[in-house]
């Protein structure tokens, strides 16, 4: 799958596409039933699909303190998008000067010059331009006169539930994992690449992995008993704490920390995997360094319970 690293980047082979616009976050059973369409009105007109996607999102960029967190990175979102099929994803770098576009000249610039789109999937909620001032009814105008079809999303119910990113945040906030996995069309997860962290674990006697998460807020906080995938050919059970360590008060945003039970080789570097099972507990302040290590032992006692160890 290509990325189209924003308006500069567009060359001539971009032009022809079908196309739709919006911010995918967890790419969920609702995202995916619309990108198959996509997909497949792609190859009935033998065009390619392209997801266009704004970073930082929207919502971000204006209410940073007040936006809603983030089920997947920027990464993940491409990863998932690329094993749905979709053949590019153009990523549009929301800054001020953007923000002034107006919306007929996003349009022309966007749909029109760059993309050449024929066919467009989009929420009728949609809202783009300068003060939001284009909608789905402008586009679909813009549409007849230069040539393509604009079509709305469907929403999609699952289990007389409306699939939403909205929901979804929810449900993890009550981690209900498997109402989250029926939503998502799979489990949820958290990817990345283990780096350096403090390494106190090691000091404390349960080294952990380090996990960025790259996005303003998570939608999970605590400890949690997890899978790993990637640590190396097998699903490695574990213990995942995903905040700000209070206790250490060394942290100014949200990380996530992977103890994996019974596994000592070093994975620094390695891009992991970690699937969200059961919440063992909040995240908490303890008065001390031994206080944190005899409840980081009850967890790990209560996760190999769990995984029946």
């Amino acid at each position: 799958m290509e990325l189209i690293r924003g308006f500069q980047h567009f060359r001539s082979r971009h032009s022809g596409c079908v196309a739709t616009i919006g911010a995918f976050d967890g790419v969920h059973l609702g995202h995916q039933a619309v990108l198959r369409q996509l997909i497949a009105k792609g190859r009935e007109m033998g065009l390619p699909s392209t997801v266009v996607i704004f970073e930082p999102l929207p919502r971000e960029f204006f209410s940073p303190d007040e936006a809603p967190a983030r089920l997947m990175s920027f990464r993940e979102k491409f990863i998932a998008l690329r094993d749905l099929g979709i053949d590019r994803v153009m990523r549009i770098q929301f800054t001020p000067a953007f923000r002034e576009m107006t919306a007929n000249d996003f349009i022309h610039k966007l749909f029109v010059e760059g993309l050449g789109a024929k066919y467009i999937v989009v929420g009728d909620d949609l809202r783009f331009g300068r003060n939001r001032s284009g909608d789905f009814d402008l586009l679909r105008k813009v549409g007849q006169v230069a040539g393509f079809e604009v079509v709305d999303t469907a929403t999609l119910e699952v289990t007389q539930e409306r699939v939403s990113s909205t929901r979804i945040r929810e449900v993890l906030g009550e981690a209900d994992f498997a109402l989250a996995e029926r939503l998502l069309g799979r489990p949820y997860s958290i990817s990345g690449r283990v780096i350096v962290g403090q390494q106190l674990g090691r000091t404390i006697g349960t080294p952990t992995a380090n996990v960025e998460l790259h996005r303003l807020r998570s939608p999970l906080s605590g400890v949690f008993a997890v899978e790993v995938y990637g640590a190396d050919n097998v699903m490695r059970p574990g213990v995942a704490n995903v905040g700000v360590r209070p206790t250490v008060g060394d942290l100014s945003k949200a990380i996530l920390e992977v103890h994996l039970l019974d596994f000592k080789q070093d994975i620094y570097g390695r891009k992991i995997k970690v699937v969200f099972r059961k919440k063992l507990r909040n995240e908490h302040k303890f008065d001390g360094l031994d206080a944190l290590k005899a409840q980081i032992t009850r967890d790990v006692e209560q996760a190999r319970r769990y995984f029946d160890l």
